[in-house]
C-alpha cells in the first residue's frame, strides 16, 4: 500500500475507505492501491480544457477516492465484483490523453489506473492481427510491430501523449492515416472486457458475421460506461513499400470540400487528405514549417510501386478538375515529417487560452453549411471575447469527412465561475450550430462528460433506448458514472 492511508483511515468515519483498501491490496498488491492526493489528482486529470485549467488556478480536480493499478483481467474482475458490492464508481484511465474530461471522477470511488496492463500476447503474422492488453501505448506497440516488417498505422495527435490501445478503442479514436486505414472501430477484432458484476466476456474472434447483434461494436466507443476493455485483437498491416506526397491550394475550403469529395466517391483510397481553411494554414505554417498560407490541403498515397502511381496521378486529375493548384510534394512530405510538432511541448493550447475543439461529423453535402454556421456564430456571437473560429478537414469517409474546428479566446474571464460559463456558451453554440445542420457530434474525440449534454438531443429516443442498456448491464451505475450523458451510480459516495 502506497503511503499511510491504512494507518489513518481504519476507524471513524474513513471505516469503509480502509475496509476497501485491504480488500484491493489483498488483489492488485497493496503496493498498487494508493489515496496519496498527488496520485489521485494525477489519475483524474486528461488534456480537456477544463482539466488543464483547473491545473493552471490550482484548482482540485473531481478525484478518485483512490486509485488501483490491476496488472490482469483476473484482478480487473475481482476489482469490479469488490466496487460492485460496495456500489462504488470505477473510472477506467488508460494514457490519460482524452479531451473530454473522461477520467474526471465527479462521483469519487475507484480510478483504474491499466498502465501496468502492457503485455502483447501474440502477433499472428499470417492472419495481420495483434492481440495485446489494453494498457499498452501506441509507440511502444509499434515498435514491436515494425520489428517485423508490421505496422498497426493508427497515429493519433495523442501518439506520444500516452494514448494507451484500450483507449483508442473505448473512445473511437482515429489517426492521421485512418482515410485509408480506419479509425480504431475498424481495426478492433475481438476484444475482452470486465462488466457488473464481475465477470469477463470475450467477443468472438471475427468481428463479420451474422450470428446476431454485434455485443464487439457495443463496447466499442463505450467509454468505460458498460465495462472495463482489458485485452484486445487489432487488425495489422504491412509496413508500406513507398510513400508519396501531394499538396494543392485552392480559391476557397470549400473548393478543397469539393476535391476531397471527388477523391473519396471516385473510391480512391489516400492514406491522408488534410484540408485547412485560411486560419489553420497559418498554424501549421507556424508550428510545423509549411511553405504556404491559403487553403491548403496535404495528401499522402502508400502501398505499392504502381498503386502509388496510379492514386498520385488520379488525384491530381480531380484536385485539378475542383480548382486546385498543385504546390508540389515538398510541402506533403514536410507535414508529414512535423505531423506531431503541433503536440509538442509548448505548441498545444494552454490556459490560460480558453480553447475547444468540436471534431463533428457530416455527409459531404452538409459540410458547407456547417462550416459556415459555426464560423459565423462563434466569431458573431462571441465577437466581445475577440472569438477566433479555424477548421481544417482531417478523416475522410466514402460518404463525408470531419471538422476538427476550434474556438479560441485570447483573454477569457479571470473568475474560474465565468471562465467554465463562457466555454460551456460557446460550445453549446457551436455544437447546436453543428448538429442543427446534420452534423453528428463527434468524429473520434468521444463524449466523456464534456459534451454528455448533448447526447439526448443528437440521439433522441436512441438516447433512452442506450440508457436502457447501461442499467440493464450495469444496474449500480458504477462504470464511469456521469458520461456519455448517463447519470450518477445508484450508492452514497465513501
Amino acid at each position: 500500500m502506497s503511503g499511510d492511508w491504512p494507518q489513518t483511515s481504519v476507524t471513524g468515519s474513513n471505516y469503509l475507505k480502509g475496509v476497501l483498501a485491504r480488500e484491493l491490496g489483498a488483489v492488485v498488491g497493496f503496493d498498487n492501491v494508493t489515496d496519496d492526493p498527488e496520485a489521485r489528482q494525477s489519475a483524474a486529470a486528461d488534456w480537456s480544457w477544463q482539466s488543464k485549467f483547473m491545473t493552471y488556478r490550482g484548482l482540485e480536480q473531481p478525484a478518485a477516492d483512490f486509485v488501483v493499478r490491476p496488472r490482469t483481467t483476473a484482478e480487473v474482475e475481482r476489482v469490479v465484483q469488490i466496487a460492485n458490492d460496495h456500489v462504488i464508481p470505477i473510472v477506467p484511465r488508460g494514457g490519460g490523453s482524452g479531451t473530454q474530461g473522461g477520467t474526471l471522477a465527479p462521483y469519487g470511488g475507484i480510478a483504474l489506473d491499466l498502465s501496468r496492463m502492457t503485455d502483447i500476447v501474440e502477433i499472428d503474422a499470417e492472419s495481420l492481427i495483434v492481440t495485446c492488453q489494453a494498457g499498452i501505448d501506441g509507440p511502444t506497440l509499434e515498435a514491436a510491430l515494425n520489428e517485423q516488417g508490421l505496422t498497426l498505422a493508427h497515429y493519433p495527435g495523442s501518439y506520444h501523449l500516452g494514448a494507451s490501445i484500450g483507449g483508442f478503442v473505448a473512445a473511437r479514436g482515429s489517426g492521421v492515416v485512418s482515410t485509408k486505414y480506419g479509425k480504431a472501430e475498424n481495426q478492433v477484432l475481438q476484444l475482452e472486457a470486465v462488466l457488473p458484476p464481475g465477470r469477463t466476456l470475450t467477443t468472438l474472434r471475427v468481428p463479420s458475421h451474422a450470428a446476431g447483434p454485434d455485443l464487439l461494436q457495443t463496447l466499442v466507443g463505450s467509454e468505460g460506461t458498460l465495462g472495463v476493455i482489458t485485452q484486445l485483437a487489432m487488425r495489422i498491416d504491412p509496413l508500406p513499400a513507398r510513400r508519396e506526397f501531394l499538396a494543392f491550394s485552392f480559391p476557397d475550403i470549400f473548393a478543397g470540400m469539393e476535391a476531397g469529395r471527388l477523391i473519396m466517391t471516385s473510391r480512391l483510397r489516400p492514406a491522408t487528405i488534410r484540408l485547412y481553411d485560411e486560419a489553420d494554414s497559418v498554424k501549421l505554417q507556424e508550428w510545423v514549417g509549411t511553405p504556404f498560407t491559403g487553403t491548403l490541403m496535404v495528401i499522402m498515397c502508400d502501398g505499392s510501386d504502381e498503386l502509388v502511381a496510379y492514386e498520385t496521378r488520379a488525384i491530381t486529375e480531380l484536385a485539378e478538375k475542383a480548382g486546385g493548384t498543385s504546390q508540389g510534394s515538398e510541402v506533403g512530405r514536410i507535414w508529414w515529417e512535423g505531423k506531431y510538432e503541433p503536440y509538442a511541448k509548448g505548441k498545444l493550447p494552454q490556459p490560460p487560452l480558453m480553447y475547444g475543439t468540436f471534431d463533428q461529423v457530416a455527409r459531404f453535402s452538409d459540410l458547407p453549411a456547417i462550416y459556415r454556421a459555426k464560423k459565423e456564430v462563434i466569431e458573431r456571437e462571441f465577437r466581445e471575447y475577440g472569438a477566433r473560429y479555424t477548421a481544417h478537414l482531417s478523416h475522410w469517409y466514402d460518404w463525408g469527412s470531419m471538422l476538427y474546428d476550434r474556438f479560441y479566446v485570447d483573454a477569457p474571464p479571470e473568475d474560474p465561475e465565468e471562465a467554465m460559463e463562457l466555454h460551456d456558451r460557446l460550445w453549446d453554440a457551436g455544437i447546436t450550430a453543428g448538429l442543427a445542420n446534420g452534423g453528428v457530434l463527434n468524429d473520434h474525440h468521444g463524449v466523456g462528460i464534456k459534451l454528455g449534454r448533448f447526447m439526448r438531443p443528437q440521439l433522441g429516443v436512441g438516447f433512452e433506448l442506450l440508457r436502457e442498456l447501461k442499467d440493464a448491464w450495469d444496474p449500480n451505475g458504477i462504470m464511469n458514472p456521469g458520461k456519455l450523458g448517463f447519470g450518477p451510480p445508484r450508492g452514497p459516495r465513501l
